[in-house]
């Protein structure tokens, strides 16, 4: 992030996230966002109040959220910048534009302490205050992945509760969207209409009257489920046409129809060790009437048979659209065996890869975690200079591990989602000239995210050893692959003297 966008926003947050849920509902009203007598939720009990915190979760907390909200506004100049271009290539009139203020709601994931690496959360690992406050003057930098506490994600879904991943309430699903078309959608007007995302591919082929196809590529398309909100821009008064839409996101699932709702609450959208996850069919569930825009007032105690319709009405829909059966795992779906579904590598326990092989997802190649593997290279050493630079790195400094060369020494390093990284060399620099050196990881089992011990071998001769304690469980990178002969993107350690360094024309076997 451009430091400029950080200085402009540092300190406009310092009141913390329970009063600026009340300023946002109080602006939200005063620009007709939500309705005059919408009520605000209460606070998450899950979460604490700002005044619950300590001064250095509070500075910890703001500095995070400066660093959303800067970037929020980076992103909104070049969105002008886009809309500028067309502008000024006389398009922009004739451009139909939608513009949709996120995903799913804001994102809770990192606990109420917020996170300086995404990546840790994706691990199931919460970071404290203490974690992120040696790394403050870096948050919105290079060097960081960060991710806001879960109070400042609450407030930036006012009015509603939760947030993403809990699918089953507003906070985790409804967001604002601005549609600019001039001289075919009214300009300044709001529409209350319901809509989902689904429903934009759907106005867009009406708007360009174009019928759905039936086939792309010679590929036979299913119908699309959505349903186009051109009536609704055309005329406010109109009745809704989207009447029934389900949503579900790990066991969080809820139900629309007419205006009423039917939600639960499965898991939290942050990891908990001490949260009890119930069976899916012991879930309470809360009832939501047409006039509670805000879903404030639970219904379901007094109108039991009103539930029931509902609850009925979502099974009907999950198993239209395939969201039967529910699976409620979250990380262990990274892993394909243990998910059940079709793995790239099959049942290989090999695998050759060769120089300028880079890039490669991590489905594309074996999975070395939770488990013993070896890692060979065959490699021919500089006279005259020590050998460095990666032989072989999956990942990245947020989290990976790297087989490579420092000052002449044969190298393992496992990087712990960015909090810890551990190192073991070779005991001596390796000579000059054609070698064959191996990594040995023997898993200690038990469990995801154990250590091992190493082993580091050339020419068949063990040369050097050691332990790493913690690895990664479940994910290395979501956008960072696995390179051969250099470390692309973030290089997963700092050793190797310059970010990304070709080491001499090695090949590996896995």
């Amino acid at each position: 992030m451009p430091q400029p966008y950080l200085d402009e926003v540092r300190g406009a947050f310092d009141h913390g996230y329970d009063e600026q849920r009340e300023r946002t509902f109080a602006r939200q009203k005063e620009l007709g966002i939500v309705p005059a007598d919408a009520e605000l939720t209460a606070p998450n009990a899950q979460i604490p109040l700002w005044d619950e915190l300590g001064d250095d979760d509070r500075l910890v907390g703001t500095r995070l959220f400066e660093a959303y909200a800067a970037m929020a506004r980076h992103t909104d100049d070049h969105v002008g910048r886009l809309l500028d271009s067309l502008d000024e290539q006389g398009i922009l009139d004739d451009t139909l534009v939608f513009y949709i203020l996120g995903d799913n709601g804001a994102s809770a994931e990192a606990g109420a302490y917020g996170t300086f690496n995404e990546m840790a959360y994706q691990n199931n690992v919460l970071m404290t205050t203490e974690d992120i406050t040696p790394h403050l003057d870096e948050i919105g930098g290079p060097k960081a992945f960060n991710h806001i506490p879960a109070g400042w994600a609450h407030a930036l879904n006012t009015p509603y509760q939760w947030s993403k991943i809990v699918a089953s309430h507003w906070g985790g699903t409804r967001t604002g969207m601005v549609v600019r078309y001039p001289g075919r959608i009214p300009a300044g007007e709001q529409r209350d209409h319901f809509t989902h995302v689904i429903d934009v591919v759907p106005t867009i082929l009406e708007y360009a009257g174009l019928p759905q196809p039936d086939q792309v590529n010679g590929i036979p398309q299913r119908p699309i489920e959505g349903v186009s909100f051109k009536y609704a821009l055309d005329d406010d008064t109109a009745e809704d046409r989207h009447r029934t839409q389900y949503f579900e996101i790990a066991g969080n699932r809820g139900i629309y129809h007419d205006g009423w709702t039917a939600v639960t609450q499965h898991l939290l959208p942050w990891p908990d060790p001490n949260d009890r996850i119930p069976p899916l069919d012991q879930d309470d569930w809360e009832l939501y009437g047409p006039d509670d825009w805000t879903q404030a007032h639970d219904l379901a105690a007094e109108m039991p048979e009103k539930l029931r319709e509902l609850q009925d009405r979502f099974l009907i829909e999950g198993a239209k659209y395939n969201v039967l059966p529910i699976d409620d795992r979250q990380r262990e779906r990274f892993d394909a065996t243990i998910a059940n579904r079709p793995d790239l590598m099959g049942a290989r326990t090999s695998l050759t890869l060769r120089p300028g092989m880079t890039r490669l997802n991590e489905n594309t190649v074996l999975n070395v975690k939770n488990r013993s593997f070896t890692v060979t290279g065959f490699v021919t050493l500089p006279e005259g200079e020590p050998a460095r630079g990666a032989i072989v790195a999956q990942g990245g400094s947020f989290g990976g591990w790297s087989f490579y060369f420092h000052d002449g020494r044969a190298s393992y390093a496992h990087n712990f989602v960015g909090m810890e990284t551990a190192t073991v060399r070779s005991d001596e620099p390796i000579d000059a000239g054609e070698h064959v050196v191996e990594v040995r990881f023997d898993y200690d089992g038990g469990g995801a995210g154990r250590g091992g011990d190493i082993t580091i071998s050339s020419d068949g001769e063990r040369v050097g050893g050691g332990r790493i304690e913690r690895t990664v469980p479940a994910l290395f990178s979501f956008d960072e692959g696995l390179d051969v002969g250099f470390d692309s993107l973030d290089p997963v350690v700092e050793d190797y003297g310059t970010p990304a360094v070709r080491s001499p024309d090695p090949s590996i076997a896995w």
